[in-house]
């Protein structure tokens, strides 16, 4: 069960309703109803996180279009002599699996290999799907969009330490020394998580 505010998830669904809509109606009104139940489901979510102006959130809002369906995040599990790799975000200055959005064209391995090289120099190649979970149900902080995370498993070959236009920091880290973590993209548990399918290469993938 989530623990997030049920007016981020109201605010969610309004969304994905008025973009659904907007995506398929021909109708004039009805695109003008869509319109208005976007501009209600920015105002929520500003209301519900203390934003005072709404027009950030509907902005954000309004640069998405098609059907409305989950983001997929990507994260690399990397270890070394049973250390884990992590990079230093230079956005909040915390610690995180390498990773990110997916891009389009990229399939999942691929997107989650190309972002280890991007943010921490080194080469890997995928070798698990450890997990897909959803985010909104692992103890993230709030998040306007509703999105699934992806992380794998993956083999050390090459390259080196390198910080990137992302990160200040890249270094691997043992379970009992994990540095303050960026709680917007992975947390303790999920770290933990991965640890043990780390240790339990038998393991399946982890769903919800």
């Amino acid at each position: 069960m989530t623990d997030e505010p049920q007016w981020l998830t109201w605010a969610r669904q309004l969304q994905a309703i008025a973009q659904t809509g907007l995506t398929f109606t021909k109708d004039v009104f009805d695109q003008e109803r869509y319109q208005a139940v976007r501009r209600i489901a920015a105002e929520m979510a500003a209301a519900g996180a203390g934003i005072a102006d709404s027009q950030r959130i509907l902005d954000l809002f309004s640069h998405d279009s098609g059907y409305a369906t989950p983001k997929v995040d990507v994260r690399s599990a990397v270890f070394r002599d049973d250390h884990i790799l992590l990079v230093k975000e230079h956005e909040d200055g915390c610690w995180t699996l390498p990773g990110g959005w997916a891009d389009v064209g990229d399939a999942p391995s691929l997107a989650a290999v190309r972002e280890v090289k991007e943010e921490s120099g080194y080469d890997v190649v995928a070798t698990k799907l450890a997990a897909i979970f959803d985010r909104n149900l692992h103890g993230h902080p709030p998040f306007p969009f509703h999105a699934y995370k992806l992380y794998f498993l993956c083999e050390l070959v090459g390259g080196e330490a390198a910080v990137s236009h992302e990160t200040d920091a890249v270094d691997f880290f043992p379970e009992d020394q994990i540095p303050p973590l960026s709680l917007t993209r992975v947390t303790p548990a999920i770290i933990a998580h991965l640890f043990e399918h780390h240790r339990h290469p038998e393991w399946p993938t982890s769903f919800d």
